[in-house]
């Protein structure tokens, strides 16, 4: 991403976290700051608003090559969710907690646009969610609280429940999280390296995928061990089943074939049960499939985008 395009803008709470962004921030060119002091945010680019949401453990500068392409016809802002990157941990882990810290960080930005040039529609316009694994339950709920907010979801990876149960067949096993959740107390960072190959695991070009989730993983800093304990306990008690079909945006699901993290049969679910909702399935893909197979990836998404 080009300084001439990047803005960054540090909105973390003043301290070692905020000094952290805003050094990144002036590094890149451009310093646009926003109001909001729970979660940072980097933006580029010009035309109608997209947002993106990562995964647990991760940060939005793994979405660098997405920003690369969205951001010649769309003002895209990247958000490091609560305790990830260069956001601050939250006071609470919840999904509600992390639904209000998006909105005001949405409104932050509504109130840094005024003051953009012309061009630059902001965020006044409903915006389009794109949302990868934990990301994309945060569009759901997202959507869900405030549908008035939110034009477009592009769900990626996704899932309403990440643990399998007798009538939830599409998740990893509850035992299989709860391991995780014993393995982070132990050694977290090997953990974490565990994870990221099984986002790739079965992946074509799963190699090239891995390197860069491995690149990113600590670019901004190591995330707290309570922050991925207590995200990672929010995902597992997460079920969004009963409010998927009260999301009427319209809505792409895109999948990878070989995801074992959220399986097909989640995808393909949410795709049939969301009211206005389709769903794309690429072959050879894993969990991570803006990263293995990208073409694929963005001709889905572009075409959404663009109302085809």
């Amino acid at each position: 991403m080009s300084a001439a395009t990047h803005d960054r803008g540090a909105t973390a709470d003043r301290g070692a976290t905020a000094d952290r962004g805003a050094t990144a921030a002036a590094s890149a060119g451009v310093v646009a700051r926003s109001q909001d002091r729970r979660l940072h945010v980097e933006s580029a680019g010009a035309g109608s608003p997209v947002v993106l949401l990562h995964g647990w453990a991760m940060h939005g500068g793994l979405f660098a090559p997405v920003v690369a392409r969205l951001s010649p016809r769309h003002r895209v802002h990247v958000v490091d969710l609560p305790g990830h990157g260069y956001s601050p941990p939250p006071a609470e882990c919840s999904l509600d907690a992390v639904v209000a810290a998006l909105d005001a960080t949405l409104d932050a930005l509504d109130d840094a646009a005024d003051g953009e040039a012309a061009g630059r529609r902001g965020l006044r316009a409903p915006v389009t969610l794109v949302g990868w694994s934990l990301g994309a339950a945060v569009a759901l709920a997202y959507a869900h609280a405030h549908p008035a907010r939110v034009h477009r979801l592009a769900l990626v990876g996704a899932s309403p429940r990440f643990v399998a149960g007798p009538d939830w067949p599409h998740a990893m096993g509850a035992e299989t999280l709860a391991r995780f959740g014993d393995e982070l107390a132990v050694s977290w960072r090997h953990t974490l390296q565990r994870f990221l190959a099984l986002q790739v695991h079965g992946s074509d070009h799963g190699r090239a995928a891995l390197h860069a989730l491995r690149h990113e993983l600590f670019a901004r800093g190591e995330p707290a061990p309570t922050v991925l304990r207590d995200a990672l306990a929010l995902l597992a008690g997460l079920d969004l089943r009963p409010e998927v079909p009260a999301i009427t945006a319209p809505t792409l699901v895109i999948g990878g074939g070989r995801d074992t993290l959220t399986p097909p049969g989640a995808g393909r679910w949410l795709a049939a049960t969301l009211p206005n909702a389709r769903g794309v399935e690429i072959a050879g893909a894993a969990h991570v499939p803006f990263l293995s197979h990208p073409d694929e990836f963005h001709a889905a998404l572009d075409a959404f985008l663009d109302g085809r």
